[in-house]
């Protein structure tokens, strides 16, 4: 028999404190998610309810019908698509934490092996209709905000879309700032507005309770299969009341999955789920507020205070999908899918706050372009939703290989279990097709191309290093050579950049072709991606010695790690390699292509594939190399 001391109070308070500690920074992660992972689905409102009616209506009057067909769908759609499909299931597949199209890419290459093409395809169309939302997403949601001020008053129509323009050309120009300092403010901004968003739609359920009988699926059902083509078109719309879900699974590293799904079961989904019915609630007593069932939830005093909020969630909204863009460029450079860009760190302390100047440009000249068109977020919806559908549908073919090959699950229940969720995604992306006359040729077209310049790029690095490696000498060869009929030597240790570890870098034949002279120490460096996000110390680096005076490194990053050559160079002094790096030369290869005149891609892809290089960022700025360490080689090759 033992027995125990009695605890002291002391010891009470101690062992409380990492539980209090870690209850405390679990709420403050689930208080951030609301500002990044829920900014999009948290504007849907605005538009969602109002563009399905009007599909439905089709020019003609509002029926009871129709806002209970609306009503059923929107929280089906919500309970099916972003609670089980989204919340139970896809946020199980997280890569050491890390989610989003691109990680449930690494985890099937890492199941099947990367010589699949169809895996990696299926990677660059989510990744290129990502890009088409990330466009689409400012535009209509700061559309929609400002476009409360017309029933302000009417005479504020014609400053809608210039508001708008300097409203988005004021987010972009930001971004190289960084988002760091304001971004602690964009979870209670936008919890406000979740719960006004509830509050508004609270008001408003007494004017008709009828509306919580669109709980049931029946009425969803029963509108569909009685409206035919209209039906369809007005689930395309609803479907813009789940856009953003994909942002759940996104942005779970830097939240968490538990944060992420207590904050939708507990406080964003019932919020959305009030707005809604709210506003049914609304058109069912007065269906002539179709005009905007949103802001008429709204007294006539708070009519301007609920634009400026709208406002400032759907920058917020905004702000998201810009720094979603920026870290899938990122991940696509690490993957070899796209040319090395420049990339700034905005916080020195946050990782992830990056800046990627090109892409910054490039998505404000494609947002601007999109609200000069289209004026208004009615004219935008129909370019909204089909690339938000095409990358659900592909979130599910990967996380049935995911299921299958890499949890092991039988095949039939992979297929049981995921098959459902693809057949509303199947549903979903053919309703936002009939849209393609309307806008939705934007995304698609969007898509097309970047989808192409990944493939060109794809293709041409791999065409490159076979035709480079047929001409290459292999690099034990090579040190024999050297060692039977040495050249001068220098001080000093010499770093050799090649993506081949096995082969001798063309920099090291030039060095020696041009200057006769070897160096102390020699290193040929290849640097590789990972198939996890982040890569610990301990694996970052694998020296090998090779003979008196050659070594062969491999240095390992995760594809969501930004490449950092001297940070992994220090490491090797662990490993009794004594590195000083300036006493270190780097030599690189700048390759200048030509199109060759028998290619194994047609001229056109050459050119292209050029021309991504001629773009491509140099790679002592890429791999964080002091440039005044650095020597680079000249070559000329065809491809």
């Amino acid at each position: 028999m033992t027995s125990s001391a009695p605890s002291q109070p002391g010891s009470v308070a101690l062992a409380a404190q990492p539980s209090a500690h870690s209850a405390s920074r679990f709420w403050m992660l689930a208080l951030g998610s609301l500002g990044v992972v829920y900014g999009d689905i948290g504007t849907s409102p605005l538009y969602a309810l109002k563009e399905s009616l009007a599909a439905a209506a089709d020019g003609g009057p509002v029926t009871r019908e129709m806002v209970f067909g609306i009503v059923s769908l929107i929280l089906w759609a919500l309970i099916i698509t972003v609670t089980v499909k989204y919340v139970v299931l896809v946020l199980r597949a997280d890569n050491n934490g890390e989610g989003g199209t691109l990680t449930l890419i690494a985890l099937a290459q890492r199941a099947v092996g990367h010589n699949v093409f169809v895996i990696s395809l299926l990677g660059m169309i989510g990744a290129a209709l990502f890009y088409g939302d990330a466009i689409i997403t400012p535009a209509i949601s700061v559309l929609s905000a400002i476009e409360g001020v017309k029933l302000v008053t009417p005479a504020f129509e014609p400053y809608v879309v210039p508001l708008s323009l300097g409203i988005l050309v004021g987010l972009f120009a930001v971004q190289s700032h960084g988002t760091a300092r304001v971004a602690a403010w964009f979870g209670p901004i936008t919890a406000l507005w979740f719960a006004l968003m509830a509050l508004g739609g609270l008001l408003h359920i007494a004017d008709a309770p009828s509306i919580l009988m669109a709980i049931s699926p029946t009425y969803g059902i029963a509108f569909l299969a009685n409206h035919g083509t209209a039906g369809l078109l007005a689930l395309g719309a609803v479907f813009l009341a789940v856009t953003g879900a994909e942002a759940l699974y996104a942005d779970m590293g830097h939240f968490g999955r538990r944060p992420i799904r207590a904050t939708w079961l507990s406080f964003v989904l019932p919020c959305l789920v009030l707005n809604y019915f709210g506003q049914g609630a609304l058109l069912l007593a007065d269906p002539g507020k179709i005009e905007n069932p949103f802001f008429l939830l709204y007294p006539e005093w708070a009519l301007l205070p609920m634009v400026g909020m709208a406002t400032l969630a759907t920058i917020i909204a905004s702000q998201a999908v810009i720094t979603g863009a920026f870290s899938v460029t990122q991940q696509a450079i690490q993957l070899g899918l796209l040319p090395r860009m420049e990339i700034r760190w905005t916080s020195e302390t946050e990782k992830g706050q990056i800046y990627i100047p090109k892409v910054n440009f490039l998505l404000l000249l494609a947002v601007l372009a999109l609200v000069v068109s289209f004026k208004s977020s009615s004219a935008l919806a129909h370019a909204y939703g089909l690339a938000v559908t095409g990358d659900m549908v592909i979130t599910s073919c990967l996380l049935f290989i995911v299921a299958w090959k890499f949890w092991k699950w039988p095949v039939g229940l992979a297929a049981a279990v995921i098959a459902p969720f693809l057949a509303v995604d199947t549903i979903f992306l053919a309703a936002n097709a009939l849209k393609i006359p309307q806008g939705g040729w934007m995304p698609l077209l969007v898509g097309a191309l970047l989808v192409t310049l990944m493939l060109t790029w794809r293709r041409g690095t791999h065409i490159l290093f076979e035709k480079t490696r047929k001409i290459d000498v292999p690099l034990l060869e090579l040190i024999g050579m050297l060692e039977k009929s040495p050249p001068h030597r220098v001080k000093g240790t010499a770093i050799f950049m090649s993506s081949d570890p096995y082969t001798a870098p063309a920099a090291l034949l030039h060095n020696l072709k041009h200057n006769k002279i070897l160096h102390e120490k020699n290193v040929v460096l290849t640097v590789k991606t990972a198939d996890d996000p982040r890569v610990s110390d301990e694996e970052r680096v694998r020296i090998e010695p090779l003979g008196a005076s050659f070594w062969r490194v491999n240095m390992t990053f995760g594809y969501m790690e930004t490449p950092n050559i001297p940070r992994g160079l220090a490491l090797l002094r662990k490993q009794d390699f004594k590195f000083d790096i300036m006493a270190t030369s780097f030599f690189v290869s700048r390759r200048s292509i030509r199109p060759a005149s028998r290619s194994g891609m047609p001229l056109w892809q050459d050119k292209l594939f050029i021309s991504l290089t001629k773009s491509a960022s140099n790679a002592t700025d890429f791999f964080q190399i002091p440039t005044g360490r650095v020597v680079e080689v000249g070559t000329q090759v065809t491809v």
